[in-house]
């Protein structure tokens, strides 16, 4: 007999078992799930349901809104998130999932939310969407649920064992310096100008990113700035996100100054400072290939290697 009903204390063990036996291209520790779901200042129980039978967890679904925004006042109360579901393989094709699912985007609807995403929720997504080269059946189940495909973003990565700085790029950057530009790492008095810039420019997570990130611990040496005449126009981290000193970005240079190699050069100048720190390669998980991000990224030997896919559901009481 299947019963479902809201997270209690000790239900991480059962989850975090379930999740490396059903999603085993993505496993997850204990430490993992703690950091990104159970602390995540959004966090509510009632969001997370779980399947059991016969005292075992055997399906589970997170649900979540946002209690405290990512910048201002703005809650994005019309939104949901799930960011993550699974079934055990042995109770398949039983209508668990989709009882998690009701029980999910009730929840969603009860606080007030008008449509729910898979999985883009910032700051703690696991992945940006799901994988349905890696998860076939969890697209088909999402897409049975009413979910529809809005955008497909790309992982990408770049080897650094045969990385050397290119001397174009350097000749482009003596140029770029000439003309009022500079490059380095951050100083502590940037921090303010920097996160502002990453809020204006981009989005409040990537200035969170940057906050956060150098509060439990990263380098400053691994913020590089782009500034002309002393004021920001880009920067590149990496490191930042959970401490994994591979994971490249984010990354960003002011619209009204691109044009001028100024991506370029920063990308470089990151890459040769994860070089210069013995790392074996740059990844991350979030870019489309048809922006200009994207193009930069496959002329400089970044490839893909996995596509999502954000998914979007209408809800209708």
């Amino acid at each position: 007999m299947d019963m479902y009903r809201t997270f209690q204390n000790g239900d991480e063990v059962g989850i975090v078992d379930l999740w490396n036996e059903v999603l085993q291209h993505d496993p997850i520790n204990p430490t993992r799930f703690r950091s990104q779901v159970l602390l995540d200042a959004n966090f509510d129980p009632r969001g997370l349901w779980v399947a059991e039978q016969e005292g075992k967890i055997v399906g589970a679904i997170f649900a979540i809104t946002r209690k405290l925004p990512m910048e201002g006042t703005n809650l994005e109360s019309d939104s949901g998130w799930i960011t993550f579901f699974m079934v055990h393989p042995s109770v398949e094709r039983q209508g668990i999932g989709h009882q998690l699912m009701e029980h999910a985007t009730e929840y969603i609807l009860n606080q007030g939310a008008e449509k729910v995403f898979f999985s883009s929720y910032a700051p703690n997504y696991f992945l940006p969407g799901i994988d349905e080269a890696m998860y076939p059946k969890g697209f088909e189940y999402l897409k049975k649920e009413g979910f529809s495909r809005l955008y497909s973003p790309v992982a990408m990565h770049r080897p650094l064992t045969d990385y050397v700085y290119p001397q174009y790029v350097k000749t482009l950057k003596e140029q770029r310096q000439s003309e009022g530009f500079s490059f380095g790492s951050v100083q502590d008095g940037d921090f303010p100008a920097v996160i502002q810039f990453a809020n204006k420019h981009f989005n409040p997570d990537w200035g969170r990113a940057i906050r956060e990130g150098v509060l439990q611990g990263v380098s400053p040496s691994q913020v590089l700035v782009v500034k002309k005449h002393n004021e920001v126009v880009g920067f590149a981290m990496y490191g930042g996100y959970e401490k994994i000193r591979e994971r490249f970005g984010p990354f960003g240079v002011d619209e009204g100054e691109q044009g001028k190699g100024l991506g370029k050069i920063l990308l470089h100048e990151t890459l040769h400072a994860m070089k210069q720190q013995t790392l074996q390669g740059a990844w991350f998980l979030w870019t489309s290939e048809t922006t200009a991000a994207g193009h930069l990224y496959l002329k400089n030997d970044f490839r893909t290697f996995r596509t999502f896919h954000v998914m979007l559901k209408e809800l209708t009481n």
